[in-house]
């Protein structure tokens, strides 16, 4: 009975016209009307809103928009975002924005945002300021590169804007060139079809620069798949645990041969090695095989980080960045794997190991240390250049590898980056990530240059900042250089891992980031 007196009620309430409906009471007067309006807004075209960078009106890739209630909008790599929510259309709808190393106009309540209208088929382009000093490009790795722009109808400058290899993550680039290709390959990658995707190397190739796409436009990945089209192993070990590959060099072979090398890890952990040792690309089934092994306490005779080539005399030498480079070896085969070749760059007197109590530093006549390179002595590295120093044992003037920052003085702790040549600058430089950032434990990326590979690097200027999240491992593709060194091109990936941060950006995240540096800029 009181069911049906409710009834009776909200049914005189409909009919009056005096009375205001109530919340809901649509569902029984209106149907048609509500279901149809809510059909048109759920099969309206996207509005696009493109985020461009004030300075050169390209899209900027990476930046966040974010509605009053909480949904969030991601630019691709043409700076786009797709919005097709139906509670947004026809109406005006504030966003805020916001981007890793850059900064976008707030208003008189502090809110760096704007108000929209947002329509059916419509489109809007906001301004953004760069305050990093490298120019952010696009996303190298993963899916949906372009999936905002291919909602809007809009062009992409790769051949495959969605979806490569049906990879969506992938960390820590090597590349080299080697005939007529450039050759890619990353660690763990992830795949769409299980959180554990592939855990033994993947890789791929591109055209060299001038015959394939501009780096200013992308990078087309040509990955090495299986029969499902998906990205493949390229370094297949037997055994438990994840392989790693680092330290990636071009050398001759007993022939003269030019073949692609690496140092392989096959690891348990982050900090517990199973074996390592060489291993040798076969051109012909396009994987890495194990050439040799090394011993698991050699802590460090053998290929590391990223690799760079250096003319020395009448001999061609591999350096390896970690990020410093403290050890290189002859740029051939047989040198690379005999473990007694590889030499370090220390002060450290020939045929000694390091000792932090009692460091045997050779030194000149002048008391000064004499460093240079030596097969059988221990490199120094920058961890153990502060012990020293801290001990006395060293001047800081003496040192080698504690850059500061070139605006406040402060000591920069680097991590992981590559060292090259630029034509441009007549210098050596170095793109390394910092360890324990103000902003961001793994992710400021620092410039520095110098006379030689070894160093000094004195000063470093800050060149990409994040918020609370990585970009570890940069590395500079001096392959890609333009206009004779003057703009300079390098990836890293961007991940949460490491940041403290629980929000993992969505496509991004875990993937590479190609940035461009003009270093007609760094003063």
């Amino acid at each position: 009975m009181k069911r049906m007196l409710t009834v009776a009620l909200l049914l005189s309430l409909v009919a009056s016209a005096t009375v205001p409906k109530p919340f809901g009471l649509a569902l029984l007067g209106e149907p048609a009307v509500a279901q149809g309006a809510e059909t048109a807004a759920a099969t309206a075209k996207p509005f696009g809103i493109q985020v461009v960078d004030a300075a050169t009106g390209r899209g900027v890739p990476l930046v966040e928009l974010r509605t009053v209630h909480n949904l969030r909008y991601v630019t691709d790599s043409g700076g786009w975002v797709a919005i097709d929510d139906p509670e947004l259309m026809g109406e005006k709808v504030f966003f805020s924005v916001r981007s890793h190393g850059y900064e976008f106009a707030k208003d008189g309540f502090g809110f760096a945002g704007t108000a929209l209208a947002v329509e059916p088929g419509g489109s809007a382009t906001l301004k953004i300021a760069r305050r990093n000093l490298a120019e952010r490009l696009y996303r190298i790795t993963g899916g949906g590169i372009y999936a905002d722009s291919v909602r809007l109808g809009r062009a992409a400058p790769v051949a495959r804007p969605l979806l490569s290899g049906r990879v969506f993550g992938q960390d820590s680039v090597q590349a080299a060139v080697l005939g007529e290709r450039l050759y890619w390959f990353w660690g763990d990658t992830n795949l769409l079809r299980y959180p554990l995707g592939l855990f033994k190397t993947s890789g791929a190739t591109s055209a060299l620069p001038g015959r394939g796409l501009d780096p200013d436009r992308g990078v087309d990945l040509d990955y090495f798949t299986n029969d499902r089209g998906e990205s493949r192993a390229m370094c297949p070990l037997e055994g438990e645990g994840v392989v790693w590959l680092d330290g990636l060099m071009a050398v001759r072979d007993a022939q003269g041969r030019a073949v692609l090398v690496a140092h392989y890890a096959r690891m348990k952990s982050l900090d517990k090695m199973l074996e390592h040792g060489l291993a040798v690309f076969d051109p012909a089934d396009k994987v890495f095989r194990k050439h040799c092994g090394f011993a698991l306490d050699e802590p460090w005779r053998f290929p590391a980080g990223q690799a760079e080539r250096l003319r020395d005399g009448e001999q061609t030498f591999c350096l390896f960045a970690r990020p410093y480079a403290t050890v290189r070896v002859r740029a051939e085969l047989s040198a690379a794997a005999d473990p007694t070749q590889y030499e370090a760059f220390t002060c450290l007197k020939p045929g000694t190991r390091y000792d932090k109590q009692r460091p045997p530093i050779e030194r000149d006549g002048d008391g000064k240390p004499v460093w240079g390179w030596k097969r059988d002595a221990d490199p120094l590295d920058a961890d153990r250049e502060r012990e020293l120093i801290a001990a006395g044992h060293l001047p800081a003037d003496d040192a080698r590898y504690q850059p500061r920052d070139d605006d406040s003085g402060k000591p920069v702790k680097m991590h992981g980056g590559s060292i090259r040549w630029n034509e441009f600058r007549r210098k050596w430089l170095l793109l390394a990530v910092e360890i324990g950032g103000a902003s961001s434990f793994l992710g400021e990326v620092w410039y520095a240059e110098a006379d030689a590979p070894t160093g000094p690097w004195r000063q470093a200027k800050k060149i990409v900042t994040h918020d609370r999240y990585s970009f570890y491992n940069p590395t500079h593709h001096a392959f890609l250089d333009q206009q004779g060194g003057r703009l300079i091109y390098f990836e890293g990936t961007y991940t949460q891992t490491f940041s403290g941060n629980p929000d993992a950006t969505p496509r991004y995240d875990y993937n590479q980031i190609m940035y461009r540096l003009d270093l007609s800029q760094i003063k």
